[in-house]
């Protein structure tokens, strides 16, 4: 075990004295940041360049209106009160429907889009006002390069579902002005649970919730772990190979085992995370604190996250070494790589459903999966609502076991691969050393 520490030591040291591990540690959360700064800098930062929709109305009630709305809207909302522009206006073009030959229309209209004479083209069907009477001439169809990305359309479509209710309201003899707030809606705030104060025994208010409080904290953990195993795993793969294949290897093997020359690899790579993620978790504490956030990351999924970071590493850290043992040279190396950053990368598929529903019994099973437990689990953790007690216990056992598993299997290819030259690494060839050593 002395002699696996002395390595772990000398890899540790190799590491971080570099420039490379300094600019690694600056450059990562500026990197993991970069879209969040950049969405800020441009927030408002619109498109404002004037948009004209022609409307072929088969129904012959909406086209008029909807264009009367579009105008008032533009003298509303296009303009800010210093008079800048702060949004694009919006122009509709009644175009009168052509029954003899709709289809040669709708292709000329698609002309003028893609001539951006238009920015796009909405045709309504004659029964768009009674929907249940003829479903099929009761559609609406918005036509635009990008339409199914085009807030011009999200912006169509709040007009007529407002617009048409009023229509059939007033063909129904309905005076909708009687009632000028018919179709005003209210959303429903987001809002926390109430609780009581355990000094005091009064009732706390509901605190208020935000999206980005529901999604950032699980996204921050996520990327946050998925860098250390990134910056101290990951490496040891092309650092293994390396050494065999320079012969460095035999030189150490001289002197120690080879199960304690990989454990020396696995504890450096755990120390180096362990440096980072310290510097990372201390400025993020004292960045939130300061800016008043400290109530967004909850601080005991800190708690959770440095064993879980220490078993990830070691878990992956064992198996890239073992691999890298296995091959001869970069191609080899760059081609068994998969074999380890998929159960790195899967989580990220599946960080969405779990965010939204993190006690889902989907959220619950893949968190419990030991190779996905230290990213999912810490997620789940990071939610307003939490988890079960028992649940992260469970999930840091199984991946104990699970991280046990993998150095012995590691350790035992390791053994039998490092000192083997010109023989590829083929999956039946890793399995086997893995099994029988």
């Amino acid at each position: 075990m002395l002699k696996a520490l002395k390595v772990a030591r000398r890899e540790y040291l190799a590491t971080v004295r570099t420039k490379g591990f300094i600019i690694g540690l600056v450059l990562a959360p500026v990197l993991m940041g970069g879209s969040i700064l950049v969405m800020l800098l441009t927030r408002g930062r619109v498109d404002t360049a004037d948009r004209r929709i022609a409307v072929v109305d088969r129904s012959g009630g909406v086209a008029a209106t909807l264009a009367q709305w579009a105008e008032r809207r533009n003298q509303q909302v296009a303009r800010g009160p210093d008079g800048r522009r702060r949004g694009p206006s919006y122009f509709i073009e009644i175009v009168r429907p052509d029954d003899r030959d709709p289809m040669g229309q709708r292709l000329e209209l698609s002309e003028r889009v893609r001539r951006e004479e238009l920015r796009a083209f909405l045709e309504i069907g004659p029964g768009v006002l009674h929907p249940r009477a003829d479903t099929a001439a009761a559609h609406v169809a918005y036509h635009s390069q990008n339409s199914a990305l085009d807030e011009t359309r999200e912006w169509i479509g709040g007009q007529l579902s407002t617009l048409l209710p009023r229509l059939r309201l007033l063909e129904a003899g309905i005076d909708t002005s009687r009632v000028p707030d018919l179709f005003d809606g209210s959303a429903a705030e987001p809002r926390g649970l109430f609780s009581r104060d355990a000094a005091t025994g009064r009732i706390t208010d509901a605190p208020r919730r935000s999206e980005a409080e529901a999604i950032f904290p699980s996204m921050a953990v996520m990327f946050m772990m998925f860098i250390m195993v990134i910056m101290g795993a990951v490496p040891q793969l092309n650092a293994t190979m390396e050494e065999k294949s320079q012969r460095i290897a035999e030189v150490v093997l001289g002197s120690v085992r080879p199960f304690d020359f990989m454990l020396g690899k696995v504890l450096g790579a755990v120390a180096i995370s362990l440096t980072a993620s310290g510097v990372y978790v201390l400025l993020g504490m004292y960045s939130l604190t300061t800016l008043g956030l400290a109530g967004v990351m909850p601080f005991r999924v800190v708690a959770w996250f440095f064993p879980f970071m220490v078993l990830a590493v070691a878990m992956f850290g064992a198996l890239f070494a073992a691999l890298g043992a296995a091959c001869n040279d970069s191609a080899e190396a760059q081609s068994v790589s998969f074999i380890g950053m998929i159960p790195m990368i899967i989580p990220s598929f599946m960080m969405m459903p779990v965010i939204l529903a993190p006690n889902a019994t989907f959220a619950v099973v893949v968190s419990l999966f030991p190779p996905f437990t230290p990213i999912m689990m810490l997620m789940r953790l990071a939610t307003p609502g939490g988890v079960p007690a028992w649940q992260p216990w469970v999930g840091l056992l199984g991946v104990v076991l699970t991280t046990a598993a993998v150095v012995w299997a590691g350790g035992r290819l390791f053994r039998v691969a490092i000192m083997m030259q010109g023989t590829p690494p083929k999956l039946q060839n890793l399995v086997r050393w893995a099994l029988r050593g």
